[in-house]
């Protein structure tokens, strides 16, 4: 049970950050998606933040848990608990035939079966793997400037060694910010073109039961027990919030102008 004052703390973040919240969640970038070829170019882009909202999520078990041996307990149970609760929805959640896969698998199947182009995400991925750099995996897969900055800003904070700085972003900056026009706008593709968009359904669908119902308050708790009492970590995480925020605005801003091309 979190403290009264945490409690007040962050319902006023939540206070304070929910104007740029609703700038993304009432962005133009949704109404646009109205083809099945809209749909492609906005996974295209997506698919980044998906994949690198995996890694502040691994950083943050990484950190608040014992992932080495030998082993020794680490940190506060409860955080403990929280974070490896996430951990095994986000990395062995089902798909809809009931096998066990990360959501980012998740999507590149959604974006295989929707003939989205993975090639820059593959080419991404290929890249690091073979021990490149982000810069050097941006060049081989032509990512524009917008993917860079929002994963950039990502590794940045992964950078900053501060643990309530990460679950801030982690908990704020998710991909939960999904709105009902644009699950509105996806049925409506999924109608006339059901084979191709029924997985990208289904992984909707399941992230938003997933991270908008018990994996959301497992993180605001995990937020608010990092910040504790410390005003200069509420602060800190107020600041990497609104930053993270206005990256997918950003982002946004690149796939709208890509749609209407």
């Amino acid at each position: 049970m979190l403290a009264t004052q945490s409690q007040d703390q962050l319902a006023e973040l939540k206070k304070k950050i929910e104007p740029i919240q609703q700038q993304i969640v009432n962005h133009r970038v949704y109404a646009a998606i109205r083809r099945l070829e809209d749909l492609n170019v906005f996974m295209r882009y997506h698919v980044y933040a998906v994949w690198d909202f995996m890694s502040l999520l691994k950083t943050l078990q990484h950190r608040l848990t014992c992932t080495s041996v030998p082993w020794f307990p680490v940190g506060n149970p409860n955080t403990r608990y929280l974070i490896n609760e996430i951990v095994v929805g986000e990395e062995s959640d089902i798909d809809a035939d009931g096998l066990r896969k990360s959501h980012f698998e998740l999507y590149l199947e959604a974006m295989n079966k929707c003939n989205a182009d993975t090639l820059g995400i593959e080419t991404f991925l290929a890249s690091l793997k073979a021990n490149q750099s982000l810069e050097a995996a941006y060049r081989a897969s032509s990512a524009p400037k917008p993917v860079r900055d929002f994963v950039d800003f990502t590794f940045s904070v992964i950078a900053s060694q501060k643990n309530h700085v990460l679950a801030a972003v982690f908990t704020f900056g998710r991909e939960d910010l999904i709105p009902a026009m644009f699950l509105s706008m996806v049925n409506d593709i999924h109608k006339d073109f059901p084979d191709n968009v029924s997985l990208f359904k289904y992984y909707l669908e399941r992230h938003i039961e997933v991270d908008g119902g018990h994996h959301g308050q497992l993180a605001l708790e995990m937020t608010a027990t990092l910040c504790g009492n410390n005003p200069v970590y509420w602060e800190e995480a107020e600041r990497a919030t609104i930053q993270c925020l206005n990256r997918r605005i950003d982002l946004w801003d690149e796939v709208y102008d890509a749609i209407c091309r």
